[in-house]
């Protein structure tokens, strides 16, 4: 995964958290879904997003709420679909 993908994913996170008022700092391996810094709703904001930014099908996709959970699974998700 290349750090462009890592910046763009870091960036689509990051303005999801401040739309819900978290304009604090995250880590790659930070839990954000686990620990109630994103919601449910978040989470289809999020796939919405990495459809239209990577040409995903996240619909047919076997994934859970884990593989959004942080910044890395999001890079390897991307990465193993992407490819």
């Amino acid at each position: 995964m290349t750090i462009m993908v890592i910046d763009k994913l870091r960036a689509t996170v990051g303005n999801l958290l401040a739309a819900r008022g978290d304009r604090n700092p995250f880590s790659e391996t930070e839990p954000l879904f686990t620990t109630g810094r994103l919601d449910s709703l978040a989470a289809t904001e999020l796939i919405v997003a990495l459809e239209q930014d990577y040409g995903l099908d996240l619909a047919t996709a076997d994934f859970d709420i884990s593989a959004l959970d942080t910044l890395r699974d999001l890079s390897k998700l991307v990465a193993a679909l992407h490819s």
